[in-house]
């Protein structure tokens, strides 16, 4: 047994851990979750979990379903708080998902995102990403279909003390960095009870983990308050939707791959080309990124959300943007891609 498992099986038992959540993610990009007991730890590390594939959403079909999620050590984390009679602590981890020969299931989005990440590496590329990921913080009410009303009225950076935002964003982001999730921002956003919270970069496989454990955490933070916080795309009419604006760049070792000193835009024929795959492919990845009906009433006309293919230097109306802030800053020479939902 190697060492990070090790550690895990011994924090467990140092922590008097009860129960250990493993976690994977769907197609649509439902957190998916099973708790198992420490003493059958060991077993999953070696054998994995068997589940039902064909019951969750797009990963198989009834005759082929025998599917089985292998826990990552390396994505231990001591959930940052106890069970509900205040006694023990949870922890988890995220899975791989394979068919019973060991063979990766073409539906987990780990496999195909760790995938396109070596092909990088084979050209000499690491991926980094950053992203700004907004919400609505939303009223504790009942669950009748009634109309959600913001949790306050604030605006763009408004500093409100006399509502819960400030201090559900403290929560949050302590919350987040006691499980290894360094924040860079948080301030509100433009419409009443909006919210935004800025991961620092990380790698791409890092921070697809992250932003799942993000999306949870954020909502037992929420419900902890008070309130409910909700990612959908567009909950208000009246009001903008909610994006994650997901900042990227490519390194070649210690040397950012995007940044040409000699362009007017500081921008290297690799970030130019990186572009341009984007707005080549922007239709599929929307499929992706965009996947709900709802996610259409956020990208229209007269905003700030992207409606073409298009790309520009600070346009925020652009599918894809090129940062402006420190444009001969190398290490800071990155896109933004504007139109993932969030």
């Amino acid at each position: 047994m190697d060492r990070q498992k090790e550690f895990v099986l011994r924090t467990l038992e140092e922590r008097d851990i009860r129960f250990v959540r493993l976690w994977f993610t769907d197609v649509l990009g439902y957190l998916k979750s099973v708790a198992i007991a420490p003493a059958e730890l060991e077993g999953a590390f070696e054998e994995g979990i068997g589940f039902d594939g064909s019951s969750i959403e797009g990963f198989a079909r009834v005759f082929e379903s025998d599917t089985v999620a292998r826990p990552d050590p390396s994505t231990f984390q001591v959930l940052p708080w106890t069970t509900s009679a205040g006694q023990h602590h949870s922890a988890r981890m995220f899975c791989d998902i394979t068919m019973p020969d060991g063979s990766p299931s073409w539906a987990d989005s780990r496999h195909v995102l760790r995938r396109q990440l070596a092909k990088a590496s084979d050209l000499g590329f690491s991926c980094y990403v950053h992203p700004e990921i907004e919400f609505f913080l939303l009223k504790a009410g009942p669950y009748d279909g009634s109309v959600p009303v913001p949790a306050d009225n604030g605006g763009y950076f408004d500093q409100a003390v006399h509502d819960s935002a400030p201090n559900f964003r403290r929560h949050a982001i302590d919350a987040l960095e006691q499980m290894g999730i360094s924040v860079e921002f948080s301030h509100h956003e433009g419409a009443p009870g909006q919210q935004e919270i800025d991961l620092r970069y990380a790698d791409a496989l890092s921070m697809a983990d992250n932003v799942m454990t993000f999306r949870y955490l954020v909502k037992e933070v929420a419900l902890a308050e008070g309130v409910r916080a909700s990612f959908m795309p567009k909950p208000f009419t009246e009001y903008a939707g909610s994006a994650m604006h997901t900042h990227m760049s490519l390194f070649e070792g210690e040397t950012n791959a995007f940044h040409g000193p000699d362009d007017p835009l500081q921008l290297s024929d690799v970030a130019k080309s990186f572009i341009a795959g984007i707005l080549e492919h922007a239709s599929e990845i929307s499929a992706v990124t965009n996947q709900w009906v709802n996610s259409y009433k956020r990208l229209v006309h007269g905003g700030e959300a992207p409606t073409a293919a298009s790309w520009g230097a600070a346009n925020r109306s652009a599918l894809v943007r090129v940062p402006m802030y420190t444009p001969r800053k190398s290490a800071s020479r990155r896109i933004e891609v504007r139109s993932p939902d969030s």
